[in-house]
């Protein structure tokens, strides 16, 4: 019998732990005609609620439900890779807990499954119920990483993904520190279709992701599939050496045709403002990426297990 395991990132949700596995179970009918068995594994990513005593309650009920606990908060980039580690099925979903990846999409993925692809990732054709700000970086964002990466990165992604034994194999064969799933997934290759859906709230709770922690997300995307802003300083230095160059000549011109000296130290003040700021800018592009090498090769673990059944 084919098992498919179901990877499910937790922090803070012991409002939604049971009201995601009675929403899955729906599957369960299907899921035997195929002649395959389930597993849910929940990563508790340090949660300080009840979501720990929530899916144990889960476990006492049905030995399927399985459950990784961190010794702290990790991030989600590290609830999904210890999911992926940990899932022993021929098949592996990876879900967010508040019902906005509806398992009810399972048997429709499965049929594109069927049909030889790797896997079946799924995007957000709306974002209903999103504030307008976030949607429009978010547009932003996905628009800037295909212009400055190779990597494919969709529009809408969500994490919800449907995956082989043999893609999970790969991603499991990067085991970087500094991670970003959704170029990663696209990094590996792999035939992969897209399911789109119309946006989904959540059903109860509120979201972890606030506008900040979102921002610093993209930047760790950028950083981890594109050396393009490593270029701008380059850029941005060849084009005020120009600049500059172009000013001298006419300087000196006006000076030798009226006899004009430069005036003024607030435009130079403004000048000098202005390149520090662009240096200080391209020195911070370097600084970051110099500080995602310093963490990879420190080697530390990309999360640590406290309780797991």
């Amino acid at each position: 019998m084919e098992l498919l395991s179901v990877v499910v990132p937790c922090y803070n949700e012991e409002e939604t732990v049971a009201d995601f596995y009675a929403e899955f179970i729906k599957n369960e009918p299907f899921l035997k005609n195929r002649g395959m068995d389930f597993e849910i594994i929940y990563i508790n990513d340090g949660s300080r609620d009840g979501t720990a005593a929530e899916i144990k309650k889960l476990h006492e009920k049905d030995e399927r439900v399985h459950m990784v606990s961190f010794s702290r908060n990790f991030g989600k980039e590290a609830g999904l890779f210890a999911g992926l580690e940990h899932a022993r099925g021929d098949y592996v979903v990876a879900m967010d807990v508040d019902l906005q990846d509806p398992p009810s999409l399972l048997p429709e993925m499965f049929s594109y499954i069927d049909r030889g692809y790797d896997s079946v990732a799924t995007r957000r054709v709306t974002r209903k119920g999103e504030p307008p700000i976030r949607s429009f970086f978010a547009r932003c964002f996905y628009k800037l990483m295909r212009m400055i990466s190779k990597t494919e990165i969709v529009d809408g992604a969500r994490d919800y993904r449907l995956m082989t034994r043999q893609m999970v194999d790969a991603i499991l064969s990067m085991p970087e520190y500094n991670r970003f799933t959704k170029g990663i997934y696209g990094w590996v290759g792999f035939e992969t279709y897209w399911l789109e859906y119309e946006n989904i709230e959540r059903v109860k709770g509120e979201t972890k992701w606030s506008f900040w922690k979102l921002l610093l997300y993209s930047i760790e995307g950028i950083m981890a599939f594109s050396t393009v802003p490593l270029s701008i300083a380059a850029v941005v230095g060849i084009l005020f050496c120009i600049i500059a160059f172009l000013a001298m000549i006419f300087i000196i011109v006006r000076a030798m045709i009226w006899g004009d000296p430069v005036a003024g130290w607030p435009s130079t003040a403004c000048i000098i403002t202005l390149v520090a700021g662009v240096q200080l800018f391209c020195i911070g592009i370097i600084g970051q990426y110099l500080a995602k090498t310093y963490m990879e090769v420190k080697n530390r673990p990309i999360y640590i297990v406290k309780e797991k059944f």
